[in-house]
């Protein structure tokens, strides 16, 4: 089983949805770093399930340190963050270990785990897992916004609702960075708010896609081929529950696009070299360039809804059907955001390590 993600810079994940804790150990981090507790409380709201429009499990998501970290700076050593489960309802998941949910991960753990998996509340294939992911991004945040590097994520649509481009990409991304509904144009909350409400009305679910911006990275972070930053960052990206696509900068767009069209020529603005477009992203070889990195991720519909759907019964292998009880989000889009800022901050930290050596985010 591979829990861990990062070279220079990794993090490890562990726990499972209804069992006593989750958390995460950070490691490789160096001495010096400012622990800034109340980004990691702000991010974790982000994250928290609120109204109508999440989920009822409410929990209290306490962040506890419990290694690594003294006098509120980094020691050198691993971080340890630990959170407390409070609010589980172990029996909703009684019957779902004979008849796996389409979608989750219900059959594949039964299959690669031979039966011996925690199957509660999805176990260790969890999105509950995201909430240690965040709290230590946060830590990684902080140490990137000391050096000049920002990230910001929006709903860029939502089951068709679409949020406004990216303008200017600094107040944008402080604008996004104090908001719990992540979008651009406030009159889309209330749109996207009122979608996922009459999906829930449905018993189903929506999905979108979140729209990501790295600003502030210099040039010269990333490696050709296999730790490519695009590679990196998909890798983190995709690791995350519910991401089903990812592309940078035009993405799909190169398709319908002439070479004269794609590419991005360079200027000289300031006396600093730069882009006049950036349609690659910010990445040109599998490094960046110094212009914003710019990437989308496509999140699907929650896989848990309120309606009877089509499954088989492994015990007696034969077709049977499922509706499940419980508490569901009918979109984690919303919720999303915060998880991913989070692993673009862990993957962009251990990018950097990589290129500028590991005490670069040091005091």
């Amino acid at each position: 089983m591979k829990n861990t993600f990062g070279n220079n810079i990794s993090v490890t994940l562990f726990g499972e949805s209804h069992g006593e804790m989750i958390g995460a150990v950070l490691d490789g981090l160096c001495a010096g770093v400012k622990i800034d507790y109340d980004l990691i409380k702000k991010e974790m709201d982000k994250r928290r399930p609120s109204g109508k429009i999440s989920t009822q499990r409410r929990e209290a998501d306490e962040v506890r340190i419990v290694s690594g970290v003294m006098n509120g700076y980094s020691t050198g050593t691993p971080i340890t963050v630990l959170i407390e489960n409070t609010n589980t309802k172990s029996k909703d998941y009684s019957l779902l270990k004979d008849t796996p949910r389409p979608s989750h991960a219900d059959y594949t753990a039964e299959i690669k785990y031979h039966g011996f998996q925690d199957y509660r509340g999805g176990g260790h294939f969890s999105g509950r897992l995201t909430a240690p992911l965040v709290a230590v991004g946060a830590i990684l945040t902080s140490a990137l916004a000391d050096k000049g590097i920002y990230i910001g994520t929006h709903i860029k649509t939502l089951h068709g609702i679409c949020d406004r481009d990216f303008s200017s990409l600094k107040d944008d991304v402080a604008l996004l960075s104090d908001k719990l509904f992540p979008v651009l144009n406030n009159e889309c909350e209330k749109a996207m708010t009122e979608e996922i409400l009459r999906a829930k009305e449905m018993g189903d679910s929506v999905g979108g896609i979140l729209e990501s911006a790295v600003i502030g990275l210099d040039a010269g972070v990333g490696e050709p081929w296999f730790d490519s930053l695009e590679s990196t960052l998909s890798h983190a990206l995709f690791s995350i529950p519910g991401i089903k696509g990812v592309e940078f900068g035009l993405g799909f767009g190169f398709a319908d696009k002439y070479g004269s069209e794609a590419n991005d020529p360079f200027v000289i603005t300031n006396e600093k070299i730069c882009t006049k477009t950036n349609n690659n992203g910010g990445i040109n070889g599998g490094i960046s360039n110094g212009m914003p990195i710019i990437f989308r991720v496509a999140v699907r519909p929650t896989p848990s809804i309120f309606r009877e759907q089509q499954t088989v019964s492994l015990s007696k292998m034969e077709n049977t059907t499922l509706k499940i009880d419980g508490r569901h989000d009918p979109a984690i889009i919303h919720r999303a955001r915060a998880v991913v800022d989070a692993v673009t901050a862990i993957a962009i930290a251990d990018a950097v390590a990589t290129a500028f050596g590991t005490s670069y985010l040091g005091g």
